[in-house]
């Protein structure tokens, strides 16, 4: 997976906490095996309405949403298709457990911020081209006039996110002792 460091990019405010993962990708489009090909299908029934944020800014990388977002099922194609639509950032006051999990396993950072910096957030989003620069390595985010705000996130998950190690490439630093093991077989 892509490593996160340093990310800046356009927010697409999305005020509405509870959203639920049948929600995020609804069930007909779980058919797909492959982790890509989701993005077109993200939020599907909501994006039928004109004033949908997703259809007010295109572009956006960074989705700010209200609290307990991913609730719901524990569907990994929730994730895969905020990623694959463009999304490298979701920021709110609440994660459901099993999403902010399978987040940091493909990639997306789940920013847990206050209720009252998340409000603000979400103000500022409203302005044409508003932006925010996540640092994953001071764990701080901020916007080009005056917000910033620090976050708390889990070493092992923060470690994996800035090196791009999924499970696999978790295991896969272990190749040799892998291969030493299997020749002794």
């Amino acid at each position: 997976m892509q490593p996160f460091r340093v990310h800046t990019g356009k927010v697409a405010p999305l005020d509405r906490a509870n959203v639920d993962t049948d929600q995020i990708i609804p069930k007909q489009f779980l058919k797909r095996i492959e982790r890509t090909g989701f993005g077109e299908f993200l939020f599907h029934d909501w994006r039928k309405e004109a004033s949908f944020p997703l259809n007010q800014y295109p572009g956006a990388s960074i989705l700010v949403a209200g609290k307990n977002f991913g609730c719901g099922s524990s569907r990994e194609h929730a994730v895969w298709a905020l990623e694959d639509f463009g999304f490298r950032a979701v920021i709110a006051p609440s994660f459901a457990d099993i999403f902010s999990n399978n987040c940091g396993k493909n990639g997306v950072l789940a920013v847990v911020l206050s209720e009252q910096e998340v409000a603000e957030i979400l103000r500022r989003a409203h302005a044409p081209g508003y932006s925010l620069t996540i640092d994953l390595e001071q764990k701080k985010v901020s916007d080009a006039q005056d917000f910033s705000a620090s976050f708390q996130m889990d070493e092992f998950t923060r470690h994996c996110l800035l090196n791009g190690l999924d499970d696999i490439g978790l295991t896969l630093q272990h190749e040799k002792e892998i291969a030493a093991y299997e020749a002794r077989k």
